[in-house]
């Protein structure tokens, strides 16, 4: 009886938690299942209602009234405003749009610190219930009973508007089957702008009612977010009941976990998103051999596959060459295409070259800086454009190398080349083990999979002081020497030198991998798994060696990162820079290694350079880069110059495997993806 008085008030502040996480959740999944947005900007929409409840609170009822009516509007609008940025990428895919929220959500968040300011604001609430009361012989704040009163009442209307009334009939009809819905005259365009008007809506009145609970701060928006993407996969798209038990699960994890198992509880809920995650994906397998060990025997397929094959001989065999009588021989471009093939990389490399005796010290630094970053972009590039999975996990095995740098630096082993071989093998290893948890799912459950390994791996540095420092980071550890027996690196030329030599050789042996019959094996199982399977090929295998292969080059970058550095902190491998290798890898396009090293490089002058120019407006910068580069550069820097098969000796391919196109109604406006089709 004691141990359950003991844990009474935390466990009814979890009802609290997780009814707040319930009501935003439920319009993170209707605009996710329903409008088919996956918005990375929901946690900026319940911050906006927080920010504007808590300066409207005065402690009246008046004032509390008035904040909730403009909190609500205001996330209402922006709600609106997002439906307008993201309806015309709605035939791009879930990638885009993801980059695109998030950029907004950089740029939302600068804005609300330079208006609000960038310290917690307080929340006033009435005096009635400014004080607490008795629950079973414990004293407990009377605005939280309070709080689950009304969520309870503003998550029952929410439901009953959708199940019960015209306009819930034509949401539910959008997600189950859009082209009917647009046959009986219904704007698939009006009730995409509706539902995310709605879901910012639900967000913005969650942020003025719970500001008590999670209040307005600057770390407000990430942590709501990251916590609503738990709820959604764990509640799944379907069923409101599950949401609402996923919900109250997750808020008893983050109040009564903390106070039973503080230990575990960083890790749980990660851990069981990933776990429904891989379930999921196990479980939505087509019959067609997806995600076995094996393929099913297809003997049709084979021997189409076959008689393709052989034609496809022929035909090129036969077709002349422009100009000429006779064909050119097999594995030759003619100079003039070899060149301009060359010519993005040969310029790269001038220009990395010359620049110590060009630039200042900082802003050599910086440069050292982007090539970290640009390896961790690289091996972005090879999962997202070459294996078709998306990821926004790749800090994982990127902070396994940096750490194991910054442990070998402290305990002595300080020789460069061993540094980096070592950083690689580590990070190998993690994705080996994470690999098969990847590799088998498809679409948007990728990204989530990747995430929730990356916050894990957040968790695990901030709770493994003793490797990683904690929130702390490391620093002070012996510098780096670029060979056996020379002088430590210092110098920041020095230090540039030796991270521009280690990714030359590291992008070179990547470019040598991705252009022999592996890469192409890789390319071809991403654009045409399912012949390739029919064909006999282990396609996961490829797919687990691609994962493999890419968490060794982020362990490399990682390692370059310490170096360069001299310092290593939490925020250097946290999710902000899984959304900038990413954003780098989809301005350089997503099949273009050296594009990949364009865009991290752009990213690193944004955020460290140009922002030094304005201080304090870093986040907003880079928000404008992320919208500017979905909207401008669809296929990339590549892009510019051809289509995606003529960059670096890949093939041609439509996009990653997690962009279907959305499908299409029968007014000339693409419909929002049904619900389930494509969610986690």
């Amino acid at each position: 009886m004691g141990l359950l008085d003991a844990h009474l008030v935390p466990a009814v502040d979890g009802v609290a938690y997780g009814l707040l996480l319930f009501v935003v959740a439920s319009g993170l999944s209707l605009a996710f299942g329903t409008a088919g947005v996956l918005n990375l900007s929901h946690g900026m929409l319940y911050a906006v209602g927080a920010y504007t409840g808590a300066e409207l609170s005065d402690g009246t009822w008046g004032g509390l009234l008035l904040g909730l009516a403009a909190g609500t509007t205001a996330a209402c609008l922006v709600g609106a405003g997002l439906s307008a940025a993201s309806f015309p990428l709605a035939r791009r895919g879930h990638l885009s749009q993801a980059l695109l929220t998030f950029g907004l959500a950089l740029i939302g968040g600068d804005l609300l610190i330079q208006f609000f300011g960038a310290d917690d604001l307080p929340v006033r609430v009435p005096a009635a219930l400014d004080t607490s009361v008795s629950l079973l012989g414990h004293r407990y704040p009377a605005y939280r009973l309070c709080f689950i009163v009304m969520a309870v009442l503003l998550a029952s209307f929410g439901t009953w508007v959708l199940v019960r009334t015209r306009v819930g009939a034509a949401v539910r009809a959008a997600a189950d089957d859009p082209q009917m819905l647009a046959a009986t005259g219904y704007s698939p365009r009006t009730v995409h702008l509706g539902v995310l008007a709605a879901a910012g809506a639900l967000a913005g009145a969650a942020g003025v009612l719970g500001a008590p609970i999670i209040g307005p701060g600057p770390g407000t928006a990430e942590t709501v977010l990251m916590l609503s993407l738990v709820v959604v996969v764990l509640g799944g798209l379907r069923s409101l009941w599950a949401t609402f038990f996923a919900a109250i699960g997750v808020g008893e994890v983050q109040t009564l976990g903390v106070s039973v198992a503080p230990g575990l509880a960083p890790y749980l809920l990660f851990a069981a998103m990933a776990a429904v995650l891989v379930l999921r994906s196990r479980f939505a397998e087509p019959a067609t051999g997806h995600g076995t060990d094996g393929p099913v025997p297809d003997p049709l397929g084979r021997l189409v596959g076959r008689v393709g094959a052989r034609l496809r001989r022929v035909i090129r065999s036969a077709r002349p060459t422009a100009g000429s009588a006779s064909p050119p021989r097999r594995g030759r471009l003619p100079s003039g295409a070899a060149w301009r093939r060359a010519a993005p990389l040969l310029v790269l490399c001038a220009a990395l070259v010359a620049l110590p005796g060009l630039l200042d010290a900082y802003t050599i630094s910086l440069a050292g800086s982007a090539l970290a970053l640009g390896l961790l972009a690289v091996s972005v590039t090879v999962l997202t454009g070459y294996a078709g999975l998306p990821t926004l996990g790749q800090t994982a095995p990127f902070a396994v190398g940096a750490y194991t740098t910054a442990n070998l630096a402290a305990a002595g082993w300080t020789v460069g080349p061993v540094q980096i071989l070592l950083s690689a093998l580590a990070a190998a290893v993690f994705s080996a083990v994470t690999g098969p948890a990847v590799i088998r799912a498809r679409g948007t459950t990728v990204l989530m999979i990747t995430l929730a390994v990356g916050e894990l791996t957040s968790a695990a540095v901030n709770q493994l002081k003793s490797v990683t420092g904690g929130a702390d980071g490391l620093v002070g550890f012996p510098a780096t020497q670029a060979l056996w027996g020379g002088e430590d690196l210092f110098e920041e030329s020095e230090l540039y030198t030796y991270a521009l030599v280690v990714a030359a050789v590291a992008v070179a042996a990547t470019l040598l991998v991705l252009r022999s019959p592996a890469g192409k094996l890789l390319t071809g199982a991403r654009g045409a798994e399912a012949r390739m399977r029919a064909s006999g090929h282990p396609v996961w295998r490829y797919l687990l060696v691609a994962y493999i292969g890419a968490g060794a080059l982020a362990g490399v970058g990682g390692s370059v990162m310490v170096t360069v550095q001299q310092y290593l902190s939490p925020a250097d491998v946290g999710f902000e820079i899984a959304a900038f290798a990413l954003l780098a890898a989809v301005i350089g396009g997503t099949t273009s290694v050296v594009g990949a090293l364009f865009g991290a490089g752009l990213i690193v002058a944004t955020r460290d350079w140009v922002a030094g120019a304005w201080p304090g407006h870093g986040p907003l910068l880079l928000g404008v880069l992320f919208v500017a580069a979905v909207y401008l550069l669809p296929r990339g820097l590549a892009g510019l110059r051809g289509t995606p098969g003529e960059q670096e000796g890949t093939t041609s391919s439509p996009g990653p495997r997690d962009e279907p196109p959305a499908v299409s109604a029968p007014s000339s406006a693409p419909a929002p993806s049904p619900v389930g089709k494509a969610g986690p």
